[in-house]
């Protein structure tokens, strides 16, 4: 994989002050209490979001996968629960134009054996027509499901960026949570690693000590060029899909290259 922005390990101004080990542990100590708290805290969210009501939809509406056209009851694989990813599509884009954001949470969730292993499937949805998301999903070497919801209604089709839950019971299917935005970072490790990190993500919005570097707009890393400068040009493209076999700076993006 390329370099990614700011990837220096030298030259970083603003550096934490230097203590000794008590110190900083006391300091640590002190910091505990509130991730603590902050930690019950989503423990008493998430006891509420499984508190939520549900609402039926209709399982027997049809996207299309690998096999052709398929139920979307299907998608559970038998299993009881289904989580999706709805990733957003940009018709006749080159696959560099994709979503960058989209590329970045679907390349963390490689698969779904740990999620298999508690009785819940995944698959993700888009509005791409299926011959431009199946040569996508190849490009990519994603393993997961895909299928096109293209045409289909909401929640199974429609607005496409979020995370949705799904609970079957027999034929009957239901939606149970819906999130997107900064609801969807829980599925991307790397921001929360990027948090412990006392130089963070490195954007704009983030309260830092003075004289940390200025930060930049929020997922600025997520797109770069061949030589991993942060960027939003023509030769510029979702970070992850660097490191697809054959990719290259040279392809020039059409209109819908500059979303982001």
């Amino acid at each position: 994989m390329t370099t990614t922005p700011g990837n220096a390990s030298s030259g970083l101004p603003g550096k934490p002050p230097v203590v000794d080990l008590a110190t900083w542990q006391a300091a640590r100590d002190e910091l505990l209490v509130r991730e603590k708290a902050h930690t019950r805290e989503g423990d008493a969210i998430a006891a509420s979001r499984r508190r939520l009501p549900m609402v039926e939809l209709d399982g027997t509406v049809e996207v299309v996968g690998p096999d052709g056209p398929v139920p979307f009851l299907d998608l559970f694989q038998g299993r009881d629960e289904l989580v999706v990813y709805q990733h957003m599509w940009y018709d006749g884009a080159p696959h560099q134009g994709q979503c960058e954001g989209c590329t970045t949470t679907a390349w963390h969730l490689k698969d779904a054996v740990y999620l298999n292993a508690r009785g819940v499937s995944f698959a993700i949805l888009t509005t791409g027509p299926w011959d431009e998301v199946a040569a996508y999903v190849e490009f990519m070497g994603y393993t997961q499901p895909w299928y096109s919801v293209r045409g289909v209604e909401a929640p199974v089709g429609g607005e496409m960026g979020y995370i949705a839950c799904f609970l079957r019971e027999g034929d009957r299917v239901f939606l149970t949570y819906r999130t997107t935005g900064r609801g969807n970072e829980p599925v991307n490790g790397s921001l929360s690693l990027l948090d412990m990190t006392p130089y963070g993500r490195g954007e704009a919005w983030e309260d830092n000590p003075e004289g940390r570097p200025e930060g930049h707009s929020p997922c600025w890393y997520w797109r770069s060029d061949a030589d991993g400068n942060a960027a939003w040009g023509p030769t510029s493209r979702p970070v992850p899909q660097w490191t697809r076999p054959g990719a290259t700076p040279v392809e020039t993006l059409g209109r819908h290259g500059h979303h982001h």
